[in-house]
Parts: structure tokens; C-alpha cells; sequence
């Protein structure tokens, strides 16, 4: 008697734009954390819109909770609404990390810049 098999073939990871934002953002998060000690207890958070915006003001990209130590990401309005002048995987996933450094940055009271890796160079 022939018995069928338990185990199919693996799937294939998943890749969706959702699993995309939450990689950048994790990884930018998780460098910052390690660069900065006013960043390492904050929560890096995303949600898909806004619950609320400024119809003058425009849709916010994040935004900045420091009493709560939290920052959220808006991955609509980063992934929709940001003005790229090449739309490629490359530049989305720029876009989104420039995001969470201008969020960081707002954090702590600094340029963006200031966060990079260029304040590691010693030469």
C-alpha cells in the first residue's frame, strides 16, 4: 500500500511590500539603536495611514510620541506619496530609511545627518 507524502515542497518566503517596510524599518531601527543610547529603549513602530492629519499640513510620514518613547512610520503615504525620481526597489527602500532617520533625528534633537555612519569616520 503507497502512502503520500507529508511534507510538500517549501514555500516560497514571503515577499510583500508590508514585509518589505517592516525589514527597512527594522534594520535602519536597529542601527540607530546601536549608534545611539537615546534611541535604544524607543519603540519603532508602523501602521498603514495616519488616524488623523491636517488637511493644510499634508499626510504625515511619521510621527514622534517621545513621552511614550515611540516613533511611527506611516507606510501608505511613504510608499504612495513620496516623489521619486527613479521607482525602483532601490530608491522605495532609500525613501523609507531617509524616513526613519529624519524620525530619529526628530527624537533626539539633531540633524539627520548627524546620525549617519559618517560621525564613525576618524580620518
Amino acid at each position: 500500500m503507497g502512502r503520500s507524502s507529508v511534507v510538500r515542497p517549501p514555500l516560497a518566503p514571503l515577499d510583500s511590500r508590508v514585509d518589505r517596510f517592516d525589514l527597512t524599518v527594522g534594520s535602519v531601527a536597529e542601527f540607530l539603536r546601536a549608534a545611539w543610547p537615546e534611541l535604544r529603549e524607543v519603540s519603532f513602530q508602523f501602521a498603514d495611514m495616519p488616524a488623523h492629519h491636517d488637511p493644510e499640513g499634508g499626510i504625515p510620514r511619521y510621527q514622534v510620541f517621545a513621552d511614550e518613547r515611540r516613533i511611527v512610520l506611516y507606510r501608505l503615504p511613504l510608499e504612495r506619496l513620496s516623489r521619486l525620481h527613479r521607482d525602483d526597489e532601490f530608491h522605495k527602500r532609500m525613501a523609507i530609511e531617509g524616513a526613519v532617520f529624519r524620525a530619529a533625528a526628530e527624537y533626539v534633537g539633531r540633524d539627520p545627518w548627524d546620525l549617519g555612519p559618517e560621525r564613525f569616520r576618524y580620518f
